[in-house]
């Protein structure tokens, strides 16, 4: 077997991911909103992301995966669908 993989070039236990653009018109507005919460935080505010655990969840790719071929691992999208599960993003006043 290992022969034949190697023959071929094959690595089936390795996989390449891609991140494309995202499609949601308003995605530049909230990353700035976000991102800026990280780079300049209200004054006595702890910022704080929590995202969902991706391995137990029923995600769809948004893109069809690519098989492997000889040379090229399998290929898949970083980006999903997320089928009613939401990000939470909060600001906390730690003093209050």
């Amino acid at each position: 077997m290992s022969i034949i993989l190697r023959k071929d070039d094959l690595k089936p236990h390795k996989t390449d991911y891609w991140c494309g653009k995202s499609t949601d018109p308003e995605f530049e507005s909230k990353m700035l909103t976000i991102v800026g919460l990280y780079l300049n935080p209200p004054e006595n505010v702890l910022v704080i992301s929590v995202d969902e655990k991706t391995q137990i969840q029923a995600l769809d790719r948004t893109q069809k995966e690519l098989p492997m071929k000889p040379g090229l691992p399998k290929r898949q999208t970083t980006t999903y669908k997320r089928h009613g599960v939401a990000n939470l993003m909060a600001a906390l006043a730690v003093h209050q």
